[in-house]
Parts: structure tokens; C-alpha cells; sequence
């Protein structure tokens, strides 16, 4: 039986094209399939429910910021490894079967391209509504059964896999327009040539110089920090926990002082995984 590793489908998401690519790095490449599921929370539950051997989910894009649902289940709800990352430039496209602007009411995609071509919507379609989808996909899917007046933003790539045309190419806002995408597992990343680390951590109380404190560990130890992002706790208004990613492998000789430190120094300390870019 082959492993399954599942993405936010259906065919021809961003999240397809990433594991289409990741699916040829991992090892035993023939023994994979992909699999694709509804939502976010279904591939990370369905990947620490062993359902599936692996998940490839969006956790950072370069214009909207953090896949916050992302996040917040690996830190909250899930014992799960960021086993590798990848990222791909993203390119919207417009997709309607009809051949006018001026033609449509109706704009579907997921709420992160809605909101990465924000601009284009409302210089050139202010006439029309914007209505979330589970993915850019589904949302070129949809159009079959809403009839004339609708389109849907998604990759060019999309154009593959359903029989919708193009109407406008390169709608988004940015052109270096990139989403990181993370490969998700129930055990660390099996490789020993790790680069990156990243951390969950809570401070014991808010305190002047407790945030600083936890930073100079890392650069105590020469670690570079490529990402700080607070998020709410799920307690109450002001309590905060941080998303750290540093640039120290799990062999990194200072990294393994760090986390001890940092136990010291916390409330919650929560390793998410070592690991490299997998393509």
C-alpha cells in the first residue's frame, strides 16, 4: 500500500502544484501517492489521526502573512513535525466563461487570493460581490454550476485541469508574490542535514525585558532569527505566544543551549521541528 501524502485540493490549488513537487524529493518517490482534502484542518487532523503519512499545508505568504489556522493548530491543538519546507511563486489568474469585465457579479476564491488581488477587484470589477472558497480550485470548479456573470481567481495552472478560459492573466496586486508551503508529519524530520528550526514559546509573565531576554539566548549563541510573530494564546485579551524560526538545524552546537535556556525562561516551550527546504 502506498503512503499518502495529502494537499488542499482538489487538482490544480497551489497546494497541488507544491506537492506534485515535493511528492519527487521524497524518499521512495514510487511509494507516494497524493490525496486531496477539503480543508487545513482536515489534512493536519487527518495527518496526526494516521489517516494519512503526511500533509502539505500553507503557513506563511509573502503579501497576507501568516496561514494563521496553520499555526494555531500545530501549536494548540496537534502533536505534529514540520518536516520540510517549499516555496512557490504565485500568479493569479481570472477565470470566467464570460468574455466582458462588465459581464460579472460574481468573484469566487479562497480568501487569501481575494485578498492578494484586492486592487484589481476594485479598480476593475467594483460591480462585482467576492465569495470565499475552500480553494482557488474548487472556486474554477463552482463556476460550472453558477451560471454566466461569475469567474474565479486561481493559478494559470488551474487552465489544466478545467475546461474554463482565462479571461485576465497576472491579476495580482505584488508581482514577487510567494507562499511558503510545510510539510507535515507525525514524527521530526528523518534527515540530518536540518537548517531550520522553528519554536512556539510563552513567556511566564509579561514583564519589561522578558521578550528580550528569550531573543538574546539566540544571539548568544550566533542564531539568526528569520521569522517573530506573536499570536493570541486562546486565553484572554493580552496574553500572547510566539512563533520563532531561527536558522539552526537540530545539529547546530548552540541550538540544544538555547532550548535549554529557554525552559527556564517559559511557560510553554513547544518544538515544531528541524528541518530543510525539500526543493
Amino acid at each position: 500500500m502506498k503512503k499518502i501524502l495529502a494537499f488542499l485540493g482538489p487538482v490544480g490549488t497551489y497546494s497541488y502544484e507544491a506537492a506534485s513537487r515535493c511528492l519527487l524529493t521524497l524518499e521512495n518517490t514510487q511509494e507516494w501517492t497524493l490525496q486531496a482534502l477539503p480543508t487545513i484542518p482536515h489534512i493536519l487532523t487527518a495527518v496526526a489521526e494516521g489517516s494519512v503519512d503526511a500533509g502539505l499545508v500553507p503557513g506563511e505568504n509573502s503579501i497576507e502573512g501568516t496561514v494563521n489556522i496553520t499555526l494555531d493548530m500545530l501549536a494548540h491543538e496537534l502533536s505534529l513535525y514540520i518536516q520540510g519546507e517549499t516555496v512557490l511563486n504565485i500568479n493569479h489568474c481570472l477565470f470566467s466563461h464570460s468574455q466582458d469585465l462588465g459581464e460579472i457579479h460574481t468573484v469566487l476564491s479562497h480568501p487569501q487570493a481575494l485578498a492578494q488581488c484586492r486592487r484589481f477587484l476594485q479598480q476593475k470589477l467594483p460591480q462585482a460581490r467576492c465569495l470565499p472558497a475552500n480553494s482557488t480550485a474548487e472556486a474554477v470548479q463552482n463556476l460550472a454550476s453558477m451560471g454566466p456573470g461569475t469567474a474565479a481567481i486561481a493559478s494559470r495552472d488551474t487552465h489544466r485541469f478545467y475546461n474554463v478560459p482565462i479571461l485576465v492573466p497576472d491579476i495580482g496586486d505584488y508581482p514577487c508574490n510567494q507562499t511558503r508551503f510545510l510539510l507535515v508529519g507525525r514524527t521530526p524530520c528523518p534527515h540530518s542535514d536540518t537548517k531550520k528550526t522553528s519554536l512556539v514559546l510563552a513567556l511566564e509573565k509579561d514583564r519589561p525585558g522578558g521578550l528580550y531576554e528569550v531573543l538574546g539566548e539566540f544571539a548568544r549563541e550566533n542564531i539568526n532569527l528569520t521569522k517573530i510573530e506573536s499570536r493570541p494564546a486562546k486565553k484572554e485579551l493580552g496574553n500572547y505566544i510566539f512563533f520563532i524560526d531561527c536558522e539552526a538545524g537540530h545539529d547546530h552546537p548552540g541550538l540544544q543551549e538555547v532550548l535549554r535556556n529557554l525552559e527556564k525562561k517559559t511557560a510553554l516551550l513547544k518544538n515544531l521541528g528541524s528541518y530543510c527546504s525539500i526543493v
